[in-house]
């Protein structure tokens, strides 16, 4: 059993760091310092999770928990500054989506327990984080003092735990990226299209909040299939075609979205009784010379 009581530590100054630090530290866990690579950054966050700020190394010896919430490409350079500042035989949590433990392989070569946190929730300022954070579920690939570690910060947020393997990592990050920032990009892209019609962004956005949240909310209790409605659906011909002439003179990202999008609702809608042979014709409405059977399968 890991020991609660253990110090932990919070390497990375960001909204992750900052949201996941003050929630353990006000859950009563022995949160007792933050570190950054930017000193003004890590005073700030420090005073946001109401600890002191420190250096990577200083952290190393302060604490004998770790929880490293980095930019991906910074963990392996972050874990070899723990270890080589004496970080030893204590436990190590990263919070990537997208890699396992083996992202921690400079602190598991001098006997840290290392895993993957990735709390499922989206994180754009760290007050929003801290009450987001909670009731969350969290993607654990740990074993050992590392899983328990995750287990008791899952706990301790309310939330609960996708046990995901380290080689479906990268899968289920997609999934979460498909989830979450695209439909921001779903939702920008229809904003331009508004624009087209002559409503500005902000009215744009307040017409829109209504359609936008019913449809998520549709698509979260009936299944994707079941929500989904529209000319797609319907099989309308006449109005995806169209939609795709007015798509001319939309920016090329945004015609080539609607596209991509539009071939895998038809999928969807296939699944939900549409006749192949319509969803054929839809497709080749969109055809950029990619084959009908690949698109609608």
């Amino acid at each position: 059993m890991t020991d609660s009581t253990q110090p932990i530590g919070i390497a990375g100054a960001g909204r992750m760091a900052q949201a996941l630090g003050r929630l353990l530290r006000e859950s009563g866990c022995p949160v007792v310092a933050i570190a950054g690579r930017d000193p003004q950054r890590t005073r700030q966050a420090a005073a946001f999770v109401g600890v002191r700020g420190v250096t990577l190394a200083e952290l190393a010896r302060v604490a004998s928990r770790w929880l490293i919430a980095v930019r991906d490409e910074a963990l392996a350079t972050v874990a070899a500054d723990l270890a080589g500042a004496g970080a030893q035989a204590g436990i190590a949590l990263h919070t990537s989506g997208v890699h396992g433990p083996e992202a921690l392989r400079p602190l598991t070569d001098v006997g840290v327990s290392c895993g993957a946190l990735h709390p499922l929730q989206t994180i754009a300022t760290p007050e929003q984080g801290l009450h987001a954070l909670r009731g969350a579920a969290f993607a654990v690939t740990a074993e050992g003092a590392a899983a328990e570690w995750a287990e008791e910060i899952v706990r301790v947020a309310g939330g609960w735990t996708l046990r995901i393997p380290a080689r479906r990592r990268a899968a289920y990050h997609a999934a979460a990226v498909l989830a979450s920032n695209c439909l921001v990009g779903l939702l920008d892209a229809a904003v331009r299209l508004m624009s087209a019609a002559g409503i500005a962004s902000h009215e744009a956005l307040r017409a829109l909040a209504p359609l936008v949240r019913a449809s998520c909310e549709n698509a979260l209790a009936l299944g994707p299939e079941a929500a989904l409605t529209g000319p797609i659906r319907r099989g309308d011909l006449e109005t995806i075609a169209l939609h795709w002439q007015a798509l001319a003179e939309a920016p090329p990202t945004v015609r080539e979205l609607y596209r991509v999008c539009s071939l895998h609702l038809i999928a969807l809608a296939r699944r939900g009784g549409l006749p192949p042979e319509r969803g054929r014709e839809l497709a080749r409405l969109l055809d950029r010379g990619d084959s009908d059977d690949a698109r609608c399968r």
